[in-house]
């Protein structure tokens, strides 16, 4: 295992990769992965995109969630030398293009939302681009309509239109499922529902561990957040139960290992990570857990990096690898 470095060290790395097949890529069972979004507040200001690949790679964290528009340059239409790079980058860091991060923004014409085809058009474009970067999950987002993220009524249709080319590109499409959105629910029903009627593999779940918050951030040593903020303290909790995942595992390709605050001994304080990841290696779940940090952006460089080198000490110790 390479070594975690604590608040944000970064060591030099060789770029002397022969091949691009990182070896985590062939082990099966639960394997650990990071989103680019967790560094939202360093991206840009104190580390680049290599500085973040670098970072992954002294946590052996082999799994990458990219966000499109944010993470790609030139976006949606990179050059062929930034492109070439990125494969380089893969390469010299042990990566795998495990989930791309995209939207169909539905919202784009003022006082209409787009249409079944303009929906498509915009969701078959980042199909490609996935593909092109070597991704083979798509978390792919769509208009909402209420508070509980509800997907625009017409998603059937932008989906199911999408379907042979996710296949013919070999991407899995995966809506987040994300609080307050909980694991019960009409939603995730209407989803599963499709999965079976269409009998399809590239359209799947992705869940946000976010949805197993049972306790505030205010509960913990960083209390005093503002009550805006993703820890949902000024609002009742409804988490989902950690046993509700069992019957949806064989839907979901990737989870987002969300976490807000990680103690000096390695325990996340909202979420009970032992009980979910116990249930899902118990059911032999195969897959990436990406960590997706959300706790306070803190003007401390290397702050994040220390929560992720945290969390995932507590994910070697839960998982084993």
């Amino acid at each position: 295992m390479a070594s975690v470095p604590i608040m944000g060290t970064v060591t030099a790395v060789a770029a002397t990769a022969t091949s691009y097949a990182p070896d985590s890529s062939q082990r099966t069972g639960i394997k650990r992965g990071v989103s680019l979004y967790s560094y939202s507040g360093e991206f840009g200001v104190t580390m680049t995109l290599e500085d973040m690949f670098k970072d992954m790679y002294n946590m052996d964290a082999t799994g990458l969630e990219i966000l499109a528009n944010s993470h790609i340059e030139g976006y949606p239409n990179p050059t062929d030398e930034w492109v070439e790079n990125w494969y380089n980058n893969m390469k010299k860091f042990n990566l795998t293009p495990i989930d791309y991060g995209c939207w169909i923004d539905s919202r784009l014409h003022q006082g209409r939302e787009l249409t079944t085809q303009e929906s498509y058009d915009m969701l078959l474009r980042d199909i490609k681009l996935a593909n092109k970067l070597g991704f083979t999950i798509m978390r792919t987002k769509m208009g909402v309509i209420d508070n509980t993220l509800t997907p625009v009524s017409n998603w059937r249709e932008i989906i199911e239109k999408a379907l042979p080319d996710a296949e013919k590109y070999n991407v899995k499409m995966c809506p987040e499922i994300h609080s307050p959105t909980v694991l019960k629910s009409k939603m995730v029903d209407d989803y599963v529902d499709f999965i079976q009627k269409t009998g399809t593999k590239n359209f799947g779940l992705n869940i946000d561990f976010g949805v197993f918050q049972n306790k505030p951030l205010t509960a913990g040593p960083m209390s005093g957040m503002p009550a805006d903020t993703n820890d949902r303290p000024a609002r009742e909790m409804n988490p989902s139960k950690p046993e509700e995942i069992i019957p949806l595992l064989p839907y979901i390709y990737c989870c987002h290992s969300k976490f807000f605050d990680m103690s000096d001994d390695f325990k996340e304080n909202t979420i009970p990570y032992d009980e979910v990841i116990n249930i899902m290696i118990k059911q032999n779940w195969d897959g990436y857990l990406l960590s997706e940090y959300e706790g306070p952006k803190k003007d401390v460089p290397g702050y994040t990096s220390d929560q992720l080198r945290k969390q995932h000490i507590m994910l070697i110790n839960l998982i084993g690898a």
